[in-house]
């Protein structure tokens, strides 16, 4: 048998196997995105069965099989069971966690997605903080984290950080009124957003979800950060098409 193996992280997905089994997607620190199966998880007498479900925080200790893990026992810093009764708290928390999965590897150290996602889903049981708001600062800071956001503190034709006035995607994104000209691929980006965008790249994640901006806001937030991740991921989530769907 090969050695146990500890990793901390968070449970992504199961999903039942056999009549009491259960396949448990984990972001892990150590081993990047991996595959565990939990004997007997589904057993109401089983100490996996708290264990292993979404949202579940903590470490878990595993052996290493040929293309995938078996989970021996977990430790259990946080399960977010609360956020089940939140509606649609839970969608976005489901949403979050496919996103993850989208983007994880194995071999990989994912712990800043780690942690955004337990900030993230803290956030979203903090009745002060607006869903949709979480959602674009969840999206931008992922993208932050794969290297893939747009750039938005100098203007990506010329240099300057003054006089940022103009989004353009195909740009990769910021520019200053003179580069943009007169093109009608071009947006205008009032200051206020492009202050937020610039916050949620820069912030740490424990400073993320500190502040609410205006509608104005949210909806610009909603068409940049929504159309750069549609264009740079090649299919659409399940989990984003239900919570579309709630809304």
């Amino acid at each position: 048998m090969s050695d146990l193996i500890t990793v901390t992280g968070v449970v992504l997905s199961t999903m039942p196997i056999g009549d009491y089994d259960k396949r448990v997607v984990l972001l892990t620190k150590e081993r990047g995105k991996i595959t565990a199966f939990a004997k007997g998880a589904r057993r109401t007498t089983s100490a996996l069965l708290a264990a292993t479900n979404p949202f579940v925080f903590g470490t878990f200790d595993l052996y290493e099989g040929r293309s995938s893990y078996n989970l021996r026992q977990a430790s259990v810093k946080h399960h977010f069971t609360e956020l089940a009764m939140e509606q649609p708290g839970v969608y976005y928390g489901f949403y979050f966690l496919e996103l993850a999965d989208y983007y994880g590897k194995e071999y990989t150290d994912e712990i800043a997605m780690i942690n955004l996602l337990y900030v993230t889903v803290k956030a979203l049981l903090n009745p002060r903080i607006d869903n949709k708001l979480i959602r674009r600062i969840f999206e931008l800071k992922t993208l932050v984290i794969q290297g893939e956001y747009p750039q938005m503190f100098a203007c990506n034709q010329c240099g300057i950080t003054e006089n940022l006035t103009q989004y353009f995607e195909e740009a990769n994104g910021i520019l200053c009124g003179e580069c943009a000209g007169n093109s009608v691929h071009a947006r205008a980006i009032d200051g206020s957003t492009l202050y937020t965008m610039q916050y949620i790249i820069s912030a740490p994640v424990e400073k993320l979800y500190t502040f609410a901006v205006s509608l104005k806001v949210q909806n610009c937030l909603d068409v940049i950060v929504g159309q750069w991740l549609a264009h740079h991921m090649d299919r659409q989530l399940k989990s984003q098409t239900i919570l579309e769907m709630m809304l």
